[in-house]
């Protein structure tokens, strides 16, 4: 009896020691791991433009003053349509009509008429013709049309997040691939990938300018930046 006891007793305290061998391998191979942060942001010229145009008219009445708004407002999309520009890309953003008063101090304030005022969202997309479009909307509202704002864009957003996806993880690899090297050590396998921000578009807002020919529009470029937190075990 007493020898099978002994020989128990021996069998657990063995195990106990491979098992106390192994644990301290498995929770150092877990814990020797390097996290860095990387960021892609790459430049791309905007393939498209979108302009912000009003149609604004004061007349002695309301009615007066929403047709003659209308006129101006249905030239103006005879115009967009002669330049290709498809229906959809066209949207009325706002509709109004209000009194309008002028202020003095010796009689307060008094109503002068009525304005009518219908703005407009409009997208080209051929950035390259957006001058023209422009100068051609400018034609056909005449001194009721207003522009007030041009914002290039980039309609390809998959491709352009995607390279600022592969230049986010060569940034992270590089950094991570840096400390490794300082600590005498080699990357092995990932761990996990978080992209920490969504691709974020840093578009140019800018005005037209018309030059002595045509309105020139400047596309400079858009910045798009994807940031991802990266882990790779250390071997």
């Amino acid at each position: 009896m007493r020898k099978l006891i002994a020989s128990i007793t021996a069998l657990i305290i063995g195990t106990g020691l491979l098992a106390f061998n192994a644990l301290p391998a498995n929770a150092a191979e877990k814990d020797r791991q390097v996290t860095v942060t990387g960021t892609g942001t790459i430049m791309v010229v905007p393939d498209a433009v979108r302009f912000y145009a009003a149609v604004s008219v004061l007349a002695s009445t309301n009615k007066e003053a929403l047709g003659s708004a209308s006129k101006s407002a249905s030239a103006v999309r005879a115009a967009l349509r002669a330049k290709n520009i498809a229906t959809r890309d066209i949207k009325t953003s706002s509709l109004s009509v209000f009194p309008e008063y002028n202020y003095t101090q010796d009689k307060g304030s008094q109503i002068i008429g009525y304005r009518a005022t219908q703005s407009f969202t409009v997208v080209i997309r051929k950035a390259d013709a957006a001058g023209e479009v422009i100068d051609a909307v400018v034609d056909a509202g005449g001194s009721a049309l207003q522009i007030n704002g041009i914002a290039p864009f980039v309609t390809q957003t998959s491709a352009a997040a995607q390279q600022a996806r592969e230049a986010a993880v060569a940034d992270a690899r590089a950094r991570a691939s840096s400390y490794a090297k300082l600590l005498g050590e080699s990357l092995g396998r990932v761990n996990y990938l978080t992209e920490a921000s969504a691709p974020s578009f840093n578009y140019p807002i800018m005005a037209a300018e018309k030059s002595a020919d045509a309105t020139q529009i400047d596309l400079g470029e858009s910045e798009v930046t994807v940031t991802v937190t990266v882990s790779w075990s250390l071997k």
